[in-house]
């Protein structure tokens, strides 16, 4: 018997995962655009079996019903709906080179981050730009659809800097800046990691912050903490953070099913 309960586990693994937008969730539902192109790309046929996930908690297994040049309609036999984590990482990270954004985007998606802000800092290079966003959500959603995680995590931007961002905290809990060289900061802790509510870990670009952005973040009630003495890539701090508060989430006196 647990060999079989392996078996169709390692089955609904294989299943390949497409995004539905919430609001077009229904017994029957209809692909178009990229979905309907990547199903198509995967040579997947009339009578077989995929997963929809809407980025709200919810995922559904769905039977191919037909395949046209445009769109692809399903049949839904099942689906489950997940509860919002208790604990929500917020990566905020100053706008940096998009060369390495992308691997980021994808383990913010398999690690569960619950938002990310893209700010503009004083020594970012490049500028927002408009249309950024709905770049970012689709690799976003891409990851998602790799992982299977029902959660998309979503984005926000502030183009106007850190002044803008520091003005939509006041419900996050916990707020924490990653410093790295740090002799007077402590290394990041268990205690630091995981905690319901929201936590808010701020990045800076590849010049680092500004000592006037370094002010407001004192200001605003952030928590200096140290990742090691070692310079790490933006991306490379961001991951690590999601990492880590992955991991605490998942702890036995902390875990909240995700």
């Amino acid at each position: 018997m647990p060999r079989a309960s392996g078996r169709r586990a390692d089955n609904r693994m294989s299943i390949p995962a497409f995004y539905l937008e919430a609001s077009a969730w229904s017994s029957q539902v209809c692909l178009k655009g990229p979905e309907c192109h990547h199903l198509q790309v995967l040579r997947i046929t009339p009578g077989s079996e995929v997963e929809l996930l809407d980025g709200e908690g919810r995922l559904g297994l769905f039977g191919v019903e037909s395949i046209r040049k445009n769109e692809v309609v399903l049949n839904k036999k099942s689906e489950q709906s997940s509860e919002r984590p208790a604990s929500l990482p917020i990566m905020a990270l100053a706008l940096s080179k998009a060369v390495r954004r992308g691997f980021f985007l994808e383990k913010a998606a398999e690690l569960g981050a619950y938002q990310i802000w893209l700010f503009q800092g004083e020594l970012s290079q490049g500028k927002l730009v408009p249309g950024l966003e709905a770049k970012i959500r689709q690799t976003l959603i891409a990851g998602c659809k790799q992982c299977k995680n029902p959660w998309l995590p979503e984005v926000r931007l502030f183009p106007e800097g850190l002044g803008q961002l520091l003005e939509e905290i006041s419900d996050i809990e916990h707020r924490i800046l990653p410093w790295e060289l740090e002799s007077t900061s402590a290394l990041i802790g268990q205690e630091d990691l995981g905690l319901p509510g929201k936590t808010i870990y701020a990045i800076g670009p590849e010049g680092g912050f500004a000592p006037h952005e370094l002010e407001l973040f004192d200001q605003a009630g952030f928590r200096r903490i140290s990742l090691g003495a070692r310079i790490l890539r933006c991306e490379t701090a961001a991951t690590l953070c999601l990492g880590l508060h992955w991991w605490a989430s998942h702890r036995p006196e902390t875990k909240d099913c995700l």
